[in-house]
């Protein structure tokens, strides 16, 4: 149970568009163990989605160019034939999308859309897979499964929506769970819930889950290891304790600056990143994306890309990465609150 499940090395995503090429992630690379989260954050456009759908195989060939390499224990998935990754999808690995609405058909009961992916994947009859549909709607907390189960998918609130997206997701057990924001547009009291649900289901099968978000709350909250992204890039990377308490990287400061505190002084002001991410059409500038909006940014941020740099899992990309004491107690903020909270 401690072996590595996912790896992911030096992956480049590159799309083909009217306007010019468009490198959407650049030489990503990390590891993922079975019962372990990995919470990937970052600004919108920073190729967190990306990335999650290259692991399934699920962008256009015809306009996407894929590098690197991805292994799901053991066996390589870029280059994988559509029959093999088809085979794979819902078996062994499995997506709850950001809009569940949108991701479920409207022309399909509920029921029907948790069966259709059982039968598919294990050959079972309509009667045994409207069972484990049923099953499965109750498991996420549905209440009413096999009423529920003929409902259509506009007829559920949307955190409804989001336990059936889960129930599809894990009607095959599969070892590899993604969800892509998973808690997006739901009040706070069905995002813990959604959160929980997913924890215990973790627990129960042992599964190895990525949570793509940019909420640092839920990160602390809901993650063993963080990966920070910015501009198709990794930035900072290690145990959640480690980033979220000691960020060595000026964006991942950034980023836990610009989320209130949840106890202490509620007048301290936050502080956003200033600017703006930079487009990806055509190719980033020399040197650190990231150097514009940098405060401790000097001459040679603007002439070589720094590497990730570190040891035992702790890395960041930075030539002048932030030292302990520049992260004092009064840079400490909410995300740190909660991730104390969770013990």
């Amino acid at each position: 149970m401690t072996d590595t499940f996912l790896s992911v090395s030096d992956l480049g995503v590159r799309f083909r568009t009217e306007d010019g090429p468009v490198q959407a992630v650049d030489g990503l690379s990390f590891t993922l163990r079975r019962g372990r989260t990995l919470a990937i954050v970052g600004e919108s456009g920073s190729g967190k989605s990306v990335t999650s759908l290259a692991v399934l195989g699920l962008h256009d060939p015809a306009r996407t160019t894929l590098t690197g390499s991805v292994t799901l224990d053991g066996q390589e998935l870029l280059g994988a034939g559509e029959a093999t990754l088809r085979g794979l999808r819902g078996s062994r690995m499995a997506m709850v999308f950001q809009d569940a609405l949108t991701a479920l058909s409207p022309y399909y009961t509920v029921g029907e859309q948790i069966a259709e992916s059982f039968r598919r994947h294990t050959g079972a009859n309509r009667r045994e897979a409207k069972a484990r549909a049923v099953e499965l709607l109750g498991r996420v907390g549905i209440p009413s499964p096999a009423r529920r189960a003929e409902d259509y998918p506009h007829q559920f609130s949307g955190g409804m929506r989001q336990r059936a997206m889960i129930a599809c997701a894990l009607v095959c057990d599969p070892e590899l769970l993604i969800a892509d924001e998973p808690t997006t547009a739901l009040d706070v009291t069905v995002q813990a819930q959604i959160l929980d649900l997913l924890g215990d289901l973790q627990r129960e099968f042992g599964t190895a889950i990525i949570l793509i978000t940019h909420d640092l709350g839920v990160v602390a909250g809901n993650a063993h290891d963080a990966l920070v992204m910015y501009a198709g890039r990794c930035v900072e990377q290690g145990s959640v304790e480690e980033v979220l308490t000691a960020p060595q990287h000026p964006y991942t400061s950034g980023l836990m600056s610009s989320v209130p505190r949840l106890t202490g002084d509620v007048d301290v002001p936050l502080t956003p990143v200033r600017g703006n991410p930079p487009s990806l059409l055509g190719g980033l500038p020399p040197g650190c994306a990231f150097r514009p909006r940098c405060d401790h940014a000097r001459d040679r941020c603007g002439e070589d890309l720094p590497q990730l740099t570190g040891a035992g899992g702790r890395h960041a990309a930075c030539h002048f990465p932030l030292v302990a004491h520049e992260n004092t107690p009064e840079d400490t903020v909410g995300p740190t609150d909660q991730l104390e909270s969770t013990r």
